[in-house]
C-alpha cells in the first residue's frame, strides 16, 4: 500500500510550495537587479527582441538565422554575466533556487522518485505511525541478545531464553525481509519487560524505512479510537484514523490486555484482526497475557484467528528494564 492518495498529495503540495518559493525568490532578485542595473534589463529586452526577429527569419526560410541568433545571444549573455559580477553579484544569482537541485524540487528525476521524495515519504510515515513516541534507540542494530540468559529455561518447551530469542529474531527478520511479498502476522507474548515492545518497534522502523505504512497503537489507544468512530459519527479524525487502522500495511497493537475489556472491545478486536486477515494486511500483537487468558478475554473466535494465522512467539527471560537499571 505505502502512501494513500491523501498522503501522496500532501507531499506533492509541499513540492508545489517549494516551487512557488523558488519562483518568488528569483522574481525578487530580478527586480532588485533591474532596479540597480537598468542596463541589465536593456540586455534582457534585447534578447527578447532578437529572438522574435530571428524567429521571423527562420519562418521565412533564412538558413543562417539560427546560427546568427546563437552568436548574438552568446554575446549578450556574456555581457549580462560581466555586468552582474562587476556589480558584486554571483554569476548564478538569477538562477532558480532549489532546495533539491537534483530534482529541481519536482520530487522526481525522470520517472524515478528523487532521494528527497523518498525521505519525505519516510518522514510522513513516521509522523503518522506513533513510532516517534518510542525511544530512538529501538533498532535491530541496538538489540542485545546478552539480556537473554542461556540458563533461564521455559518449563514447557525446555528452551532457554537465549534460544527462544534467537528463533524469534530469525522469524522477525524474515518478516521484515519478506514484507510486501509474503503475508505474515506476529503474536509476541511473555512476561513484563522481556522486550516485546522494543522488538515490535524495531520491526516497525525497518518496515517504514522500506516505505510501507505502519500504525503503532497501545491497545487502549486503539480501542479508544475505534469507540470514538463508532459512537461519534461527526468525528472526522476518528473516522479517518479508523479507516487507516484497517488499511495500513502494518498495524501494531501493543500491550493487549491492559485496556478495560468488555463485549464491545472484544467485538472490535475480532473485527479488526479478521478484516485485516481477509485483506491480507499484516498485524503484530504484543501482550503480557497467556494464550489461555487471551481466549477468555477476547472470545474463541479471536483466539482461533490468532492461533491459526499468526506466528506465536513466546519471549521469556528476566525484566530487561531492571537489568538496565542495575547496569547504571
Amino acid at each position: 500500500m505505502g502512501l494513500r492518495n491523501a498522503q501522496y498529495h500532501a507531499i506533492m503540495r509541499e513540492y508545489e510550495k517549494r516551487q512557488l518559493k523558488s519562483h518568488d525568490i528569483q522574481t525578487a532578485r530580478y527586480e532588485e537587479v533591474y532596479t540597480k542595473l537598468p542596463e541589465f534589463k536593456s540586455l534582457d529586452d534585447s534578447i527578447s527582441i532578437l529572438s522574435v526577429q530571428y524567429g521571423k527569419k527562420l519562418l521565412n526560410g533564412d538558413p543562417t538565422a539560427l546560427s546568427s541568433l546563437k552568436e548574438e545571444l552568446a554575446l549578450l549573455r556574456a555581457s549580462k554575466k560581466k555586468l552582474l559580477t562587476s556589480a558584486g553579484y554571483p554569476e548564478n544569482y538569477l538562477e532558480p533556487v532549489y532546495e533539491c537541485p537534483d530534482c529541481k524540487d519536482t520530487g522526481y528525476i525522470g520517472n524515478e522518485k528523487c532521494h528527497c521524495f523518498k525521505k519525505a515519504i519516510i518522514e510522513l510515515l513516521y509522523e503518522q505511525s506513533n513510532i516517534k513516541k518510542i525511544p530512538e534507540d529501538a533498532d535491530f542494530s541496538n538489540f542485545r541478545l546478552d539480556y537473554y540468559s542461556r540458563s533461564h529455561y521455559d518449563k514447557k518447551t525446555g528452551r532457554s531464553a537465549r534460544e527462544a530469542m534467537d528463533n524469534t529474531l530469525e522469524i522477525c527478520r524474515h518478516f521484515v525481509d519478506s514484507f510486501g511479498t509474503e503475508f505474515h502476522n506476529l503474536f509476541l507474548y511473555g512476561d513484563v519487560g522481556v522486550g516485546k515492545t522494543y522488538l515490535s518497534t524495531c520491526i516497525a522502523k525497518e518496515i517504514i524505512n522500506r516505505e510501507f505504512s505502519v500504525i503503532y497503537f497501545s491497545a487502549p489507544q486503539l480501542f479508544n479510537t475505534l469507540a470514538q468512530n463508532t459512537f461519534d459519527k461527526k468525528d472526522v479524525d476518528a473516522r479517518n484514523m479508523s479507516e487507516y487502522i484497517f488499511e495500513c500495511d502494518l498495524l501494531i497493537i501493543d500491550d493487549l490486555g491492559t485496556e478495560y475489556t468488555n463485549s464491545f472491545i472484544a467485538s472490535q478486536f475480532f473485527t479488526c484482526i479478521n478484516e485485516r486477515l481477509l485483506h491480507r494486511k499484516s498485524t503484530i500483537i504484543s501482550t503480557n497475557l497467556s494464550l489461555e487468558s487471551l481466549a477468555d478475554l477476547y472470545t474463541e473466535r479471536s483466539f482461533s484467528r490468532i492461533t491459526s494465522s499468526y506466528s506465536l512467539l513466546k519471549i521469556i527471560g528476566d525484566d530487561i528494564r531492571i537489568k538496565k537499571k542495575l547496569e547504571h
